[in-house]
């Protein structure tokens, strides 16, 4: 999807309470003054799941990653005037979750629509590649688990060879999403929220 580029974007995002700083690693519990649960989004997007979902849980710690200034922006853009303790944001790439956290201190990792990066070239940038399943493994506490979510097929269809290559159990496999019968509470992103009526969304639970 073509991102629109916003001029001085990083500046901006900077001046937010909410973001932290990407160049050293982060202590959570130092930063949250709790041990709360840590749960985090990874291509959070313009943030709209991350923060329905920290407003919804209030005893959960909630971190969203979003690599690119211009769409985070957005994000910072929708916390104006808003006070969410338990959320806080980072510009950064996931091929850095290990610079930024110690290890075995996130409790889930959500992945949603993630870019499928469709051809065959590109299958290592795909956010369930197991080169990133070796960084979650090493992030995650013991039984943590990765809830994944694509309207993509093929992408859905890689992360289920993928995750079970690698040594993950799945449950709670979706192949409908929207047109299931559910015991959690779905929050849309923007991207479901626009084009989920369009096309299947399929969901599925990892965990070791």
């Amino acid at each position: 999807m073509r991102r629109k580029n916003i001029p001085n974007a990083k500046e901006k995002v900077n001046k937010s309470s909410y973001i932290l700083d990407e160049t050293q690693k982060i202590n959570l519990k130092e930063l949250f003054n709790n041990d709360n649960p840590i749960n985090i989004e990874i291509g959070m997007g313009k943030g709209k799941f991350i923060i329905e979902m920290a407003k919804l849980n209030p005893n959960i710690n909630y971190i969203g990653l979003e690599k690119y200034s211009s769409v985070i922006l957005q994000a910072t853009k929708k916390l104006e005037g808003i006070d969410l303790p338990n959320l806080r944001l980072l510009n950064a790439d996931a091929t850095n979750l290990l610079d930024l956290f110690d290890k075995k201190t996130i409790d889930l990792i959500y992945l949603n629509f993630s870019d499928p990066w469709p051809k065959k070239r590109q299958a290592k940038r795909r956010l369930t590649h197991e080169n990133f399943l070796r960084i979650y493994e090493e992030l995650l506490k013991t039984h943590g688990e990765i809830h994944f979510k694509t309207d993509n097929r093929g992408l859905f269809e890689f992360s289920l060879e993928s995750f079970n290559n690698y040594g993950y159990k799945l449950k709670n496999i979706n192949l409908d999403l929207h047109n299931s019968e559910l015991d959690f509470v779905n929050i849309e992103t923007e991207f479901e929220e626009k084009y989920g009526v369009n096309s299947p969304i399929y969901r599925l639970e990892a965990y070791k």
